[in-house]
């Protein structure tokens, strides 16, 4: 029986190390190299020497320039061999912020595989002086497709989600305690101002404030009714389509699945166009003689946010139908048989063995759906484009967080207030996100329905 391993830190393999072990401290590889695994240690040896290369052209002024992100302005110099004024190029305060926080990546990287080699060397060389097998290189790229199979497999997508995840939200974050932003001129030179944005955002006072709490409460309100009135009408329907005595089943879920089919931005386009003053709804209720006046679907505040919700319960409920459906067909039917031996009605029925079965199940859906909707951009943008906006406003009533932060940066060029909202909205969503699901029935009693 293989004694158990003892747990190895880089300070272990500092102290006690052999000589192999110790140099790896200094010449990265070394102990790997001495304790039998050549290849390896040297292709950590060139990785050291990638970093130091790096670090050396490059690497450290990016750190350097970092804190100030630079300060010579773009100017005009004469060229009086020329006879023209020919521009000097200033410092890029966007691009030093940017590689910046790649180098600081860059850096941990290095240091966990510096750690990394140092706990493999001295593992190494315990094995060594226990008798025991140190693998090869060849030996180490066949585990990658039996034991250590995770390794190979969760490599890219772990890759991935770094480069396109979590440096874009580190440099984000980073943006949000800068003055980067069109107010002052400061799109190309800028520099760090704490937490003055956050102040900005979060006060009552100012314009930026107001409305961001007002859209934070629409946001909420929206995602609130999104949700679960897509959940409760296609709860219905799917129950109505699942009884007995209903025929034709299979045509009544087609034609409200139909709407599927059809890319969502068209039929959200066009019903954006369907409903402006003089489109097709205004027209024939006019013709009909039922209005005399365009109702305001888009100017009006209100009737904006009734007309959002309504569409999207439209584009909403079929996905709902399905699942619903999928569902109910599964719920077994001897705890339907159970109740009605015991005298229980449908109504009873339904609220001590359908609903509850259905919540269990959906819950994480819900979840998920609420947190989708408060992100939901293409319903808003696409429909009302966020409108009706009043006067010295960049945010319309019927805006949310995300359409919101997109006419910041996009639209105003306001980035360092758009990274703060994405920030509060990613820290807020993440807090609901956990504590909802950890508490539900889905998470605590798993075999519930078992």
């Amino acid at each position: 029986m293989a004694a158990q391993k003892d747990r190895i830190t880089a300070g272990q393999a500092i102290i006690k190390g052999d000589l192999w072990t110790k140099l790896s401290a200094v010449l990265m590889g070394a102990g790997l190299f001495g304790h039998g695994q050549k290849i390896k240690g040297f292709l950590v040896l060139l990785l050291e020497a990638a970093f130091i290369f790096y670090m050396a052209s490059a690497g450290l002024t990016h750190l350097a320039n970092l804190p100030g992100l630079g300060s010579l302005e773009a100017g005009e110099v004469y060229n009086e061999a020329k006879g023209i004024y020919e521009y000097t190029q200033g410092d890029n305060s966007l691009l030093m912020l940017l590689y910046g926080v790649v180098t600081l990546f860059v850096v941990a990287a290095f240091i966990l595989l510096w750690i990394l080699q140092m706990k493999k060397s001295y593992e190494n060389q315990r094995m060594l002086e226990q008798g025991r097998h140190v693998n090869s290189f060849k030996e180490d790229l066949r585990s990658l497709l039996n034991g250590n199979l995770y390794m190979l497999l969760m490599t890219t997508p772990f890759l991935g989600i770094l480069v396109f995840n979590i440096v874009p939200l580190v440099f984000m974050i980073c943006m949000a305690f800068t003055s980067y932003s069109k107010e002052g001129n400061h799109l190309m030179l800028f520099d760090w101002n704490g937490l003055t944005q956050f102040a900005r955002v979060l006060s009552m006072q100012g314009n930026i404030g107001r409305q961001f709490w007002h859209v934070l409460a629409w946001t909420i309100v929206w995602a609130f009714f999104a949700t679960f009135l897509n959940y409760i009408l296609g709860m219905i329907l799917a129950l109505i389509i699942n009884r007995k005595d209903t025929k034709w089943k299979g045509f009544w879920r087609f034609c409200f699945v139909l709407s599927i089919a059809v890319p969502q931005f068209v039929s959200l386009m066009v019903m954006n166009t369907m409903l402006q003053p003089y489109g097709a709804v205004n027209v024939v209720l006019q013709n009909l003689g039922w209005i005399k006046e365009p109702i305001p679907f888009w100017t009006n505040a209100m009737l904006a946010r009734i007309t959002v919700i309504v569409i999207n319960l439209w584009v909403g409920i079929p996905y709902t139908l399905l699942q619903i459906t999928g569902i109910l067909q599964n719920i077994p039917a001897e705890l339907y048989e159970a109740a009605k031996m015991d005298g229980a009605g449908p109504v009873k029925t339904f609220f001590r063995i359908t609903l509850p079965y259905m919540l269990f199940v959906t819950t994480p859906y819900l979840i998920t759906s609420f947190v989708g909707n408060i992100n939901n951009f293409n319903v808003i943008y696409l429909l009302s484009n966020g409108g009706p906006t009043y006067v010295g406003d960049t945010a319309g009533q019927t805006d949310l967080l995300v359409t919101w932060l997109y006419k910041l940066t996009i639209d105003q060029q306001y980035y360092n207030i758009g990274a703060v909202i994405g920030i509060l909205t990613f820290v807020v969503l993440t807090i609901v996100t956990l504590v909802t699901y950890r508490n539900s029935g889905s998470y605590k009693n798993e075999e519930a329905f078992m």
